[in-house]
């Protein structure tokens, strides 16, 4: 092996083996908050403006899609399954919260549900398959509202919440990653709260029984809790979150379970408050926020985090299918762990 290839090798393996942000270009200027990773080539992300984005080849290409008559739309969540079907979800009160889904890649919507409730206010969606969903909105004397479809949004129906614990005054959802709710597992629904209390819901019967658990993150004002989950397995998972009003405190900003959610332990390493956060590994989490991104190994923080990105919300389908999204357009993949072999 020529020495010149060898320092060439070495400044690769260098720059990549702990990870960088790379940033990728779409034709928009919308903020992004919705984001959906199906594989390394397929990745969906919805936003203002009634605005989509798709990529097919890894995000060499992205297409620019805007849902028609939904220019005044904030799509903060969406859920896709391959490069043609899609649902979004749109926040807001009364008929502001809407569900549309696509199935030829973007190129038409069809609105299934409109909220009628002018005291629902929907933040999220969730799906165990692409028939069976889960859309939750923030509390309607004192009960989370929460409706489903089992036949592809064909037909969206209230969900029966008698046997859920009543929300406190002032405890809500944040709509600002798509994960304050989230499925896991064949039937385990996760929903996620801030304001006056910081707590995690859990079905493990799909949204037919419920029990809470209080955690030790950051609450108590309107923009303090929990903002985003994410489940390992069936006991490993993390919170994260914090005061959006102060976006570079870093105290009970995270925590950890390792028995299902029952009780949570406070951890650190992140660099402010965070609204998304994704399992890249086992031992390998991702947490995004306005101040940057933090890559955590065994909760303690990697090189290759940033605090140049503005980023709302990430997801992750293993090491090479890591994305982040944000304002003004914001797209980037994090290229991260990997391994060099010399030849």
């Amino acid at each position: 092996m020529k020495p010149t290839f060898l320092i060439l090798a070495f400044l690769l393996a260098s720059q990549f083996a702990n990870g960088q942000w790379v940033k990728q270009t779409a034709n928009t200027t919308a903020s992004f908050r919705g984001l959906s990773v199906v594989d390394e080539k397929v990745i969906w992300a919805s936003g203002t403006e009634g605005t989509v984005i798709r990529t097919i080849d890894g995000g060499q290409h992205w297409n620019v899609i805007k849902v028609p008559d939904a220019d005044k739309l904030d799509f903060r969540d969406i859920e896709a399954f391959d490069a043609n079907t899609a649902y979004i979800l749109s926040i807001g009160n009364g008929e502001s919260s809407r569900i549309y889904k696509t199935i030829d890649g973007g190129k038409s919507w069809n609105l299934q549900f409109k909220n009628t409730n002018e005291k629902a206010f929907f933040d999220a969606i969730a799906c165990w398959d692409r028939n069976t969903c889960v859309a939750m909105s923030d509390p309607v004397d004192s009960k989370f509202v929460l409706i489903k479809t089992i036949n592809g949004g064909s037909k969206w129906e209230p969900m029966n919440t008698d046997t859920m614990p009543v929300a406190k005054d002032g405890e809500a959802s944040f709509a600002a990653s798509g994960t304050c709710l989230i499925i896991h597992g064949k039937n385990n629904l996760f929903l996620v709260t801030g304001g006056s209390d910081a707590r995690v819901f859990k079905s493990i019967d799909r949204g037919r029984s419920w029990v809470v658990y209080g955690t030790p993150l950051t609450k108590g004002s309107a923009g303090s809790g929990i903002f985003s989950i994410a489940m390992f397995d069936d006991i490993n998972g993390v919170i994260v979150g914090g005061n959006y009003e102060k976006v570079d405190e870093v105290t009970d900003s995270f925590a950890s379970t390792t028995d299902g959610g029952k009780t949570w332990s406070l951890e650190t390493g992140l660099g402010g408050y965070r609204s998304g956060v994704a399992y890249i590994k086992r031992k390998t989490l991702v947490a995004v926020g306005p101040t940057g991104a933090d890559v955590l190994k065994e909760h303690k923080p990697i090189w290759g985090s940033t605090r140049e990105e503005n980023f709302n919300a990430v997801q992750s389908k293993g090491p090479n299918a890591v994305w982040a999204v944000g304002t003004r357009g914001s797209i980037s993949q994090y290229i991260g762990m990997m391994t060099i072999t010399l030849q």
